[in-house]
Formats: C-alpha cells, structure tokens, sequence
C-alpha cells in the first residue's frame, strides 16, 4: 500500500500528466488515503479533468475537491448567452433526440433536464456543454426512460461485468429493485470501479446505478 507522501507525488504526477490541466495551479494533499485537490482553474472543463486524473492514479480512496472555477475577464458570458450556446451544442448533439434536454443557467452553472432512453445520451449531453466558455458547473438531471423487466435488467448485467471485468465480476454483486441497480462488493481500483459502473449503465432500461463498492489494496 502506498504512503500518503507516495501518493500525493502519484497524483502530482498525473496532474503533470494531463495535457487539459494547469498542475501549477492545483495542491494535492493526502491523508489515510483520502486526496483533496485545491486551487484556483481557469474553467470547469479543467477542473473536470484535474478531479478524473486524480482518480486514475492507483491508491486514491477518495477525493475532496475544493478547487474553484475562476473565470478570466474574456471568459465571463452572461447566463443567457451561455443558455443560447448550450442549446446550440446540444441540438448538434447527433446522440441526442430533438428536443430531448432542457437547460437552465444560473451563475454560470448549467442545470440540464428532460429524458433520454440511455445513460451515453445523458453523458454526450453533459459532455457537451461542459466546456462551453463561462460555465463554472453542470448538473445532470436529466432522466432515463425505464422499459425493463428487474430479471432481464441482473442478468444482462452479470453478463456485461463477466465479458468486461474477467474474474473481478465474481466479487461484484448485482441488486436490481425496478430500474435501480446497486453494485456491492470488492473491487482493486478505480478503472475497475468504472468498468461495472459502465456495464450497469449500459443495460437497457436501467435508471439509477448505486456504487456501494469497495476499492481494496
């Protein structure tokens, strides 16, 4: 297992690393595992990224986040511009049905609404407007349509991890209440974490996922 002073220099590291980030500006503590990134971005699209680079690196229990979204004088737009360029990159969204998602601003911040059949169509739409110059965050509200019956919803599932996760789908347990799926069990780290989260998401009528998983060392 790593030490804290390990795995801040990892996740220093992989800040280094990420093309999309200013590590500069970033600070990384560790404590019992458990990293907290601080610091001042130029947009949320980097802080965005900053918070995924630091889930790649090996060791991370979890990750607190009090970096702030400081937008320069030529990236400040107004709400209702940011409204207009949202709804501009979600209608050339291709993934996404007319008129499928909503969008609020406030502050800068994009609260995005509606149903979609599929989780990918809820992503494509966040990933759309997340760079969008002057949002400072996104909040994904958006709905997905339910059509599956509970026992082909675990089965599909168990399916996916077992073609996906190898030998780890064994320690991953798969509880289906409607369209609610909670994942439980073991898992070694995050990448792992993410191929079930993955596999639950892209099960035909699957609504919420639940991670209840543990990374262990």
């Amino acid at each position: 297992m790593k030490t804290d002073t390990q795995l801040q220099q990892d996740v220093g590291a992989e800040l280094q690393w990420e093309p999309s980030v200013d590590a500069a500006q970033i600070g990384v503590a560790v404590k019992d595992g458990v990293v907290t990134l601080s610091g001042d971005v130029a947009s949320y699209a980097e802080k965005w990224h900053a918070e995924r680079a630091a889930q790649r690196v090996h060791g991370v229990k979890a990750l607190a986040v009090t970096m702030q979204v400081r937008l320069a004088g030529p990236s400040k737009r107004s709400d209702a511009d940011i409204a207009r360029a949202a709804e501009n990159v979600l209608e050339w969204t291709t993934t996404l049905p007319a008129d499928a998602v909503k969008v609020m601003v406030e502050g800068g911040w994009v609260t995005l609404s509606g149903q979609v059949d599929w989780q990918y169509q809820k992503e494509a739409a966040a990933d759309a407007v997340r760079a969008l110059l002057g949002v400072t965050g996104v909040s994904d509200q958006i709905a997905i349509r339910s059509s599956a019956t509970t026992g082909a919803v675990k089965s599909d599932i168990e399916a996916a991890l077992k073609r996906r996760a190898r030998a780890d789908a064994q320690q991953i347990t798969v509880a289906v209440q409607g369209a609610d799926v909670t994942l439980s069990g073991m898992v070694h780290n995050w990448t792992e974490r993410e191929l079930a989260t993955n596999a639950a998401w892209g099960t035909p009528g699957v609504r919420n996922v639940i991670d209840k998983m543990v990374l262990a060392y």
